[in-house]
């Protein structure tokens, strides 16, 4: 029986890490297709977008080969310094000669040659230390000072992005603090509590700022400005009507000559629609939509609630991100800078989401037995401690 396990739980890694390692060669292709031209035309070089995709994939694997084999546990003993480095590199990007900025918005950080969005690490962060804290406090979060820490972390984040700006990334971190809360354990009452606020704060955020109000304009109408505020999206809409069932052909999309803006990374999956159609799209949503399907498993299966709650977390953060990119180069939603996980360019988002995964694996291997010792490892090290605490008690 104990075979059995141990077979079916690497049956379940060698899948995850198929349609993973499926997603980003399937990404950097998609990438250098929908960049090569206006990477030739901006930095006379077409592999420009492709070489720091292939990049990002190696670091990547590395994080996620990682993770695979870090006791997960060790990520509750330091969610406070994984939380306190990521607001330092959130607060690092309006830093001058650290920050970088682009088109309006100071997003990166520059360290030692490469540029790190630590928006993107903030997610994760996030699922790491309110699945550490509500699984840690569970009975606790059924008051509203007990939900407190997470509240205050989550809002933490959300303020420090929103001043970046970048308001769709501060919405994702938002239904991130209350998934996690109300998987862990939140009161209806508190729920309700937060989620209407939450809800009443988009529109105030958009009147506040007019280029968000224009975009909303756009939305509506793009027509009513194809030339201004309205463009990326018609664009948008022509590239996935060019594509119709099967598409135009790998490498053959008109769209990626200058007319799509960001082609290559938040509108990619316009580029995706118009080479390989409707029915290719519809597979590659069908490869993330199962993916999702056996991260779920994994948090059902998890052997203690802090384990579930991360791999939710993380299921969660590919899920919500997929439908919110999905929705935007469709017209369903107002253009948002949202990009879409494991394919767009961006070598942080790549690198983290595939961490994550790492973290998810790691959940199964020890929920399955695979990872016996590491089990064994942590108890004798929470033993010690707690003996400790009792000797410097008395």
């Amino acid at each position: 029986m104990e075979l059995l396990k141990k077979s079916k739980c690497r049956k379940d890694i060698i899948i995850i890490c198929v349609l993973v390692l499926a997603l980003v060669v399937f990404g950097c292709i998609m990438v250098y297709s929908a960049s090569y031209y206006s990477a030739q035309y901006h930095f006379n070089n077409k592999y420009f977008f492709l070489f720091k995709q292939i990049m990002g994939v190696v670091l990547g694997i590395c994080a996620m080969t990682f993770f695979i084999f870090f006791d997960y546990h060790l990520l509750a003993k330091y969610k406070w310094w994984i939380i306190g480095l990521t607001i330092l590199l959130l607060l690092l990007v309006f830093v001058p000669g650290l920050g970088m900025e682009s088109y309006g918005a100071k997003r990166w950080v520059s360290i030692l040659g490469f540029s790190i969005q630590p928006s993107e690490i903030a997610k994760f962060a996030l699922v790491i230390f309110t699945a550490s804290y509500m699984s840690e406090n569970h009975e606790k979060v059924k008051t509203l000072k007990g939900l407190m820490p997470v509240l205050l972390v989550g809002g933490t984040l959300c303020v420090l992005i929103m001043l970046e700006p970048s308001m769709s990334v501060t919405m994702c971190i938002g239904f991130v603090t209350l998934f996690m809360l109300i998987i862990g354990g939140m009161s209806k009452k508190h729920t309700m509590m937060f989620s209407i606020p939450a809800g009443a704060m988009v529109p105030l955020l958009i009147v506040l700022e007019p280029y968000r109000l224009k975009r909303l304009m756009a939305f509506i109408d793009p027509w009513a400005s194809p030339q201004g505020e309205g463009f990326q999206l018609i664009q948008s809409l022509y590239s996935l009507g060019d594509g119709g069932w099967f598409g135009v052909g790998l490498f053959n999309s008109r769209q990626k000559y200058l007319f799509l803006p960001f082609a290559e990374s938040d509108f990619i999956l316009s580029i995706i629609g118009e080479e390989i159609g409707f029915i290719g799209t519809t597979i590659l949503m069908a490869v993330f939509l199962f993916l999702v399907y056996r991260l779920i498993k994994i948090a059902l299966g998890a052997k203690d609630r802090f384990g579930a709650m991360l791999v939710s977390g993380v299921a969660f953060i590919i899920a919500v991100q997929t439908l919110l990119n999905i929705a935007v180069v469709t017209g369903s939603i107002p253009p948002t800078g949202l990009p879409l996980p494991f394919i767009s360019s961006g070598g942080t988002s790549v690198m983290v989401f595939m961490a994550g995964i790492g973290i998810c694996i790691n959940v199964l291997r020890q929920s399955k037995g695979e990872d016996v010792k590491i089990i064994n490892k942590f108890k004798q090290k929470t033993k010690k401690l707690k003996i400790k605490k009792e000797k410097s008690n008395v």
